[in-house]
């Protein structure tokens, strides 16, 4: 049974590598413009619960989550150089409020309620990158986002402790960037046809 779930982390790990590539060209293309609050606090909150997984001993689950906290600080800072350098009120209120649950994460010492933390803070922490999906979807990679809920879903099944506290941020990740696909496609299906 470890092989098979060594096996599928490692898949989970392909295909999220994978899925940054057209990311990475798009951004060196300037077509995509990575909002840098929303990677800022992926880069934070993928680390942390990359940490709780570990704790947990989630095994070959856990590497999805390591590789992307390492991937997310890469586009964070790519995002200040090449990516979405205009923040409005509601860009700098969810950066805070994600700043408030990190804060709170820091204070807790239950696994399960910090990781609920973590997960109600990263989709506050999506929200700017929603918004400016919502109004500019083509500068958006949206198969990155649609990779990230398979290799999130693959690793669901490669977890050695399938405990609630191993398994909930990845299933947040799966409908977060499940959501954030259909929304771009429906939004570039939308404005294609005006």
């Amino acid at each position: 049974m470890s092989d098979y779930r060594n096996f599928l982390g490692g898949l989970a790990v392909a295909v999220g590598i994978l899925s940054y590539i057209p990311y990475f060209k798009n951004i060196f293309a300037g077509k995509t413009k990575p909002h840098a609050f929303s990677w800022l606090v992926w880069s934070v909150q993928t680390s942390i619960a990359f940490a709780v997984q570990i704790v947990e001993k989630s095994g070959a689950g856990s590497w999805v989550t390591g590789t992307t906290a390492v991937i997310c600080t890469a586009v964070f800072l790519l995002a200040l150089l090449k990516g979405q350098r205009q923040f409005n009120t509601f860009d700098w209120g969810a950066l805070i409020v994600a700043g408030i649950g990190l804060f709170l994460w820091k204070i807790t010492h239950n696994p399960l309620t910090a990781l609920s933390l973590v997960i109600i803070t990263d989709a506050v922490g999506f929200l700017p990158t929603f918004r400016k999906g919502y109004h500019f979807p083509f500068e958006e990679t949206a198969i990155t986002f649609a990779c990230a809920a398979l290799k999130f879903t693959i690793a669901i099944f490669a977890l050695e402790s399938f405990t609630l506290a191993s398994w909930l941020y990845p299933a947040a990740l799966v409908l977060m960037n499940g959501t954030f696909t259909v929304m771009l496609l429906i939004r570039r299906r939308t404005m294609a046809q005006q």
